[in-house]
């Protein structure tokens, strides 16, 4: 019995693929053994930001936050809304983590407290609860009870990136500012700088 040559090259085909794709499963390779590491220690293993980076920029900050006059020699904690630090670069930058980071710290160190204005939408809706005669009269919570804020906590992320043959240099400059709510004025500032260089590796084709 004779075959069908036009079937006997689809069979060669769908062989060829299978086996193609069987020996692609073979070589890949998945990790499979993890362990722990230190978050503090610093690997530049691209170039990129990374949390060593972020690391630094919120301990200058915060330092410096706390450090200021208006701060540490205030008779009470000033109250702060803090606002999203800016991305002023080209590169994807996790820039919440940061801000968080540096809000965090602030707190703990209990020399201010923070509004939380993200959460401004449901207190809204649970005041209106409140008052809908949901809960009962000692514990309601009413508007108007509200801490106004002192000060506005804001900044933002620039950068620059030079390459000169080999030679690649990575600048960011993270500058935040503590901004007085009632007159204006910028009455805490404080920027850290960060400087990297990388080298071109040569890749053998």
């Amino acid at each position: 019995m004779k075959t069908n040559p036009k079937f006997s090259t689809f069979f060669i085909l769908i062989a060829s693929l299978v086996a193609l794709s069987l020996a692609g499963c073979a070589t890949e390779k998945a990790f499979h053994k993890g362990e722990y590491d230190d978050p503090t220690r610093v690997e530049l293993l691209d170039d990129k930001y990374n949390e060593a980076d972020m690391q630094q920029m919120a301990d200058t900050i915060i330092r410096a936050m706390v450090a200021c006059p208006y701060i540490a020699n205030a008779p009470k904690p000033p109250v702060v809304i803090v606002e999203k630090v800016q991305n002023r670069t080209e590169e994807h930058i996790d820039t919440v983590s940061l801000t968080d980071k540096i809000r965090t710290a602030l707190i703990k160190s209990g020399k201010v407290r923070f509004v939380n204005k993200g959460e401004r939408g449901t207190l809204d809706e649970e005041y209106d609860y409140n008052a809908g005669g949901n809960v009962s009269g000692p514990s309601q919570k009413k508007r108007g009870k509200q801490i106004g804020a002192d000060y506005i906590l804001s900044g933002a992320m620039a950068t620059n990136v030079q390459q000169v043959g080999k030679e690649k240099f990575i600048y960011y400059k993270l500058t935040m500012n503590l901004t007085n709510m009632e007159e204006s004025t910028i009455d805490c500032t404080e920027e850290r700088e960060i400087r990297k260089k990388f080298l071109k590796k040569s890749v053998d084709l």
